[in-house]
């Protein structure tokens, strides 16, 4: 009888999760930077079979490529690959002042990937286990959770960090970056945003 009962609670209790977890939509076509902000005299985005490339320039200025669209709060889940080069790469947080590292820290010279880099704070703390989770020469799936100053991170599927910026900016684009000073190349696909406002 006790079964009975409680199975169609787990049910309901399933269905009332699933309900309330938010939805992702594609921030990316794969076949064009359609809904990003491209920059003036682009050299350095180009996107090929469905993947968007990001590729340093001869003269290694950089690039961020920004969303058109301004977000408070949001998760962003995107595949990423290291393709060559020293990659020094990650997920811009409302303004160029935060990110979520992907790749070699230009300052630390060791990989950070996952862990907040916060302007004037340098990295406040680590993502967990990195070299247990992250596949150099694979794709990995990042997924990144900014509620206001809180942020977490999930490298593929685990969770590896959570932290709160004091400073952090209300509302902005989320932006990819290409680090200038670097002869790199990274690759990213299945970008998809969730608006949480």
């Amino acid at each position: 009888m006790k079964n009975k009962i409680l199975w169609p609670l787990v049910l309901l209790l399933s269905i009332s999760t699933m309900a309330q977890e938010p939805k992702l939509k594609s921030a990316f076509n794969g076949k064009n930077l359609k809904g990003w902000t491209v920059p003036e005299n682009n050299i350095w985005w180009t996107v090929e079979n469905g993947t968007l490339i990001a590729k340093s320039d001869p003269k290694k200025v950089g690039s961020i490529l920004w969303t058109d669209k301004e977000y408070t709060d949001f998760i962003i889940e995107t595949d990423f690959r290291f393709d060559a080069g020293t990659v020094d790469s990650g997920i811009f947080i409302r303004n160029d002042e935060q990110q979520i590292q992907i790749g070699i820290s230009g300052s630390l010279k060791r990989d950070m990937t996952a862990s907040p880099y916060i302007a004037g704070k340098g990295y406040p703390i680590e993502a967990q286990n990195i070299k247990d989770i992250l596949k150099p020469k694979d794709w990995n799936t990042m997924k990144v959770l900014a509620t206001a100053g809180y942020y977490e991170v999930w490298l593929n599927n685990i969770h590896v960090m959570s932290y709160t910026s004091d400073n952090y900016v209300e509302k902005g684009p989320i932006g990819l970056q290409l680090h200038p000073n670097n002869e790199m190349t990274i690759s990213f696909r299945n970008i998809k945003i969730a608006d949480l406002n």
